[in-house]
């Protein structure tokens, strides 16, 4: 992949323009603001320049009340959060009080527009997934999000709306900074309002795109998983440096699938050859994509988070794709050397014969089967499962090519076949190929294995739906919120869609399996 020139706008002389003169002047003289993090100053102590690998302390005399006014008076007004801004730029100034309230030391971070670095992820934020990001603070999670707004709202015409609670994407003042393109801001009046406005961005402003700084609380994580299933994409940041850190986060594995302890019977736990009590994923992802960004140019991408966290659940060894922007701009792209289940290996000798039969005859191969079991290879899981549950199949996906009953395969250009499939075309197991691995390949594939798949609702879709008209009728005549009946991640989006035509907000509320949709007056 090649890559794109960095160009970076940090305005830090309007920076050092609200500093006081001989602090100002002190930093000028350094002559080497480009690597600028952070000027930090507290009262009775000598002020500091700090970069990423190291500190200056600069040779003037201790910080007097008189310099922290001077400062305050030059920034925007200070939030909840204790952080204000200056107006149209990216600069951060973050204040220390003490017991009475009062200001004695400030924190003035260095913001850049930084443009030209997404497009080491640019493939995946135009896909039309949700991304989720993680990383250490000061790695470049908020860069990557500004830009990722102004590509998706000026390079492909999406509508963008951000999230902003610290006006750290786009800047303090009413204008947002032009580092976000044509996408529009929604300022947060402070930080226990943002899972209200994450919902309020989706029901008045008609989002294709909802961009959000900081996922942290429970709330938020409610409010992002109600937007997902209203088909919106989200791309976000998290606290947390690993996909393990998020697990192991009670209030924010959620974006994540969640994780329950399920005892299983004594039958089940031979089988797997596991303890009767073993942990799994709760509910599907809210997010498709999560990208560890361990320095500003290596990230570590996992592209099937349900299929990473079930296989990091069984203790199985989970490697993500690498991508690795060189010195002269190139884009190193590093995929997994071991897959989960299978080590991808030799050469096709010819083309799997079985892939060309009709899946109706794989159907019949499986006369007496109550359940399909799929092995997918290089394959979604989590758009396997989610087309699976779309169409309500009696079918289901396996970890092991020894339970599978047909096999599902991305048809790969270097025509490589690895051992296990040839084994599997030697026990005589249906495959499969597909050429691309999108949704709409894989649920032709299901249409094709059950005749009688996507042809209308199920009778459990045709339940939820019938209910949400219901409410909808009830809240346009009587005026008052009705609560549906707990419903799944699909029904659930389905539910969303009813009150949508008819003009009404709703939202989700609950936890698996107490998932419930609740409708809304206007």
């Amino acid at each position: 992949m090649s890559g794109k020139q960095i160009s970076v706008t940090d305005e830090v002389n309007l920076l050092l323009q609200v500093m006081p003169p001989r602090i100002r002047q002190a930093i000028e003289e350094r002559k080497h603001t480009d690597l600028l993090l952070e000027i930090v100053i507290d009262l009775g102590r000598p002020p500091e320049m700090r970069f990423l690998d190291h500190m200056e302390e600069l040779p003037i005399d201790n910080i007097t009340r008189e310099d922290i006014d001077y400062v305050v008076s030059g920034v925007g007004k200070f939030g909840e959060d204790n952080r204000a801004g200056i107006e149209r730029t990216l600069h951060r100034i973050s204040a220390i009080r003490n017991r009475a309230g009062t200001i004695i030391g400030l924190t003035c971070r260095v913001g850049r527009a930084v443009f030209g670095t997404v497009d080491i992820v640019q493939d995946v934020i135009k896909s039309g997934e949700s991304l989720l990001l993680l990383g250490r603070p000061g790695v470049g999670k908020t860069t990557i999000l500004r830009e990722a707004a102004r590509v998706l709202a000026d390079d492909l015409g999406k509508r963008v709306v951000i999230v902003d609670t610290s006006n750290e994407i786009a800047g303090d003042g009413d204008i947002p900074h032009p580092g976000i393109g044509r996408a529009r801001r929604m300022q947060v009046p402070s930080p226990d309002r943002q899972h209200a406005l994450m919902i309020e961005a989706v029901e008045n402003h008609m989002p294709e795109v909802v961009v959000i700084d900081e996922i942290s609380t429970e709330a938020e994580a409610m409010a992002a998983r109600t937007i997902a299933e209203r088909g919106v994409q989200l791309i976000a940041t998290a606290h947390g440096n690993t996909l393990a850190n998020l697990l192991q986060n009670p209030t924010l594995s959620d974006l994540v699938g969640g994780i329950q302890a399920v005892t299983l019977s004594d039958e089940e736990a031979r089988r797997r050859g596991t303890q009767k009590t073993v942990l799994e994923r709760k509910a599907p992802p809210t997010f498709d994509v999560l990208i560890e960004i361990q320095d500003k140019d290596r990230l570590a991408v996992y592209h099937d988070v349900a299929s990473m966290v079930d296989d990091f659940l069984r203790g199985l060894h989970v490697q993500p794709e690498l991508r690795v922007r060189k010195e002269d701009g190139e884009i190193e792209i590093i995929q997994p050397t071991v897959q989960p289940q299978a080590t991808a290996q030799p050469i096709f000798q010819q083309e799997i014969a079985a892939g060309r039969q009709s899946m109706a005859s794989m159907a019949s191969f499986l006369p007496g089967a109550k359940t399909v079991r799929i092995f997918p290879y290089a394959v979604s899981r989590s758009r396997l499962l989610k087309a699976i549950h779309k169409f309500r199949l009696p079918a289901t996906v396996v970890n092991n090519l020894d339970e599978a009953d047909l096999v599902l395969i991305l048809k790969s250009p270097k025509r490589v076949q690895p051992k296990r499939l040839r084994e599997a075309q030697a026990r005589g197991l249906p495959i499969h190929l597909i050429k691309n691995n999108t949704l709409t390949q894989i649920e032709n594939f299901l249409r094709s294995t059950f005749p009688d798949s996507g042809n209308g609702h199920g009778e459990e879709e045709q339940d939820a739906l019938r209910e949400a008209e219901a409410a909808v009728s009830e809240v346009l005549r009587h005026g008052h919120p009705v609560e549906l009946s707990p419903q799944n991640n699909y029904l659930c989006r389905l539910q969303h869609q009813v009150a949508e035509r008819s003009g009404l907000p709703s939202e989700s509320k609950g936890r698996e399996p107490y998932r419930r949709v609740v409708i809304y007056p206007l």
